[in-house]
């Protein structure tokens, strides 16, 4: 496997745990030495029924999610029976070196710099931080490395981000409720922005600012618009700030494609796993790597399945252009969702799990106009390569 990121280490995870009567596969897990290659440290959040895999690893829970429309009204909602969950890559990187120690799959930090097909396999090349040449032949590879570059899309946008985890002196937060979107920030002239409050305490939060936009900003603005959020809406004073984190999401209906040669595969965000209507990719990863290890205990092909159905990739493809071409207001069309449809059902949408009978009922909640003039616009729309980040 190449890349220890989400998609690498849950693979590599299931992997080292096969079932009772699987045969022992044995794993190498490529992983970039600490510098510029290796990827920043990050946060994942998804929501799930009851108790996970990575329960002893999150860093908070909740219950209830909010949401706050540009004039500041509220809509709070329990999402029971899911719980929203916060996983931090260190914490989850410690639960699988812990996981992973004297088993199956091998770590060995590299830097891979291609994957050679061969007969009955691959060659995978790579090099260590000191120079050193590391070649693995394998049967298959499963590379889980962001795209160098996204294939052509009707309609790319970024869910752009910077984040601050912040210690307040006075207690500033309700750490029972996250602030899910909150769209009283400035709106930029294209696309929508809001803030994002993660409470992992009454004195401790991840404070968020994320734009869907096709540019993203330099580390000015963002800091700018942070500390707008933070003072002016949020009205903090005084603050800590004890940590960083900044990331660049793509939101594109591009068809990403799962294979790479008849014995390499693309598992995680670069094969589609990232859902573009909202970014979220955690819960995808976690079905896309759950498919592929049963088939190789199984023995069969190891494809990675879509993580998302062909349903839910057509309703994506229809709200980013409509947010893209402007057709919506994206703050009102996400508070509308939120206020008029039951938490743990927008939920399971947002997640790709309601029947067509639920997807149409919540699509009585939406602009149908908006959107059934980009549903018509849509296959007239040419397929071009998104500009470089």
């Amino acid at each position: 496997m190449v890349g220890a990121g989400a998609a690498g280490l849950s693979l590599a995870l299931r992997l080292a745990r096969p079932p009772v009567s699987a045969v022992r596969l044995d794993t190498v897990l490529l992983a970039a030495p600490p510098g510029p290659v290796r990827t920043p440290p990050r946060t994942w959040c998804f929501w799930e029924q009851g108790g996970g895999p990575y329960d002893d690893a999150l860093a908070a829970s909740w219950e209830r999610l909010r949401v706050r429309g540009a004039d500041g009204t509220a809509v709070t909602a329990g999402i029971t029976p899911l719980r929203y969950k916060m996983l931090r890559s260190g914490a989850f990187e410690a639960l699988a070196a812990r996981a992973l120690a004297d088993g199956p799959v091998s770590r060995v930090e590299a830097t891979a710099e291609r994957v050679t097909p061969v007969r009955d396999g691959a060659l995978v090349h790579a090099r260590r931080a000191d120079g050193e040449g590391v070649v693995v032949r394998a049967r298959w590879v499963f590379d889980s490395r962001p795209l160098p570059r996204l294939p052509p899309a009707r309609t790319t946008l970024l869910q752009h981000f910077r984040g601050w985890f912040v210690r307040t002196a006075r207690p500033e937060f309700d750490p029972s409720v996250v602030e899910l979107m909150d769209f009283r920030t400035p709106q930029p002239a294209h696309g929508l922005s809001f803030g994002y409050v993660l409470p992992v305490g009454p004195h401790e939060a991840l404070v968020e600012y994320t734009e869907f936009s096709r540019r993203v900003l330099d580390r000015v603005e963002y800091d700018r618009a942070l500390r707008d959020y933070a003072e002016r809406v949020l009205g903090l004073r005084g603050f800590e700030v004890t940590a960083c984190e900044q990331g660049v999401i793509p939101m594109t209906d591009a068809d990403l494609p799962r294979q790479t040669a008849p014995c390499a595969f693309r598992i995680g965000a670069g094969a589609g796993a990232t859902r573009p209507s909202t970014g979220y990719t955690f819960s995808a990863v976690q079905r896309q790597t759950g498919a592929v290890a049963d088939a190789l205990h199984g023995g069969r092909h190891p494809l990675p399945p879509r993580p998302h159905s062909a349903r839910a990739r057509l309703m994506d493809s229809v709200l980013l252009h409509a947010l893209d071409r402007g057709r919506v207001d994206g703050p009102a069309f996400f508070t509308r969702l939120f206020r008029e449809v039951p938490a743990p059902r927008l939920l399971r949408f947002l997640d790709g799990r309601t029947s067509l009978a639920e997807d149409l009922g919540i699509g009585a909640h939406v602009p149908v106009a908006a959107m059934l003039a980009s549903a018509l616009a849509l296959p007239l729309a040419p397929r071009r390569f998104p500009p470089a980040t």
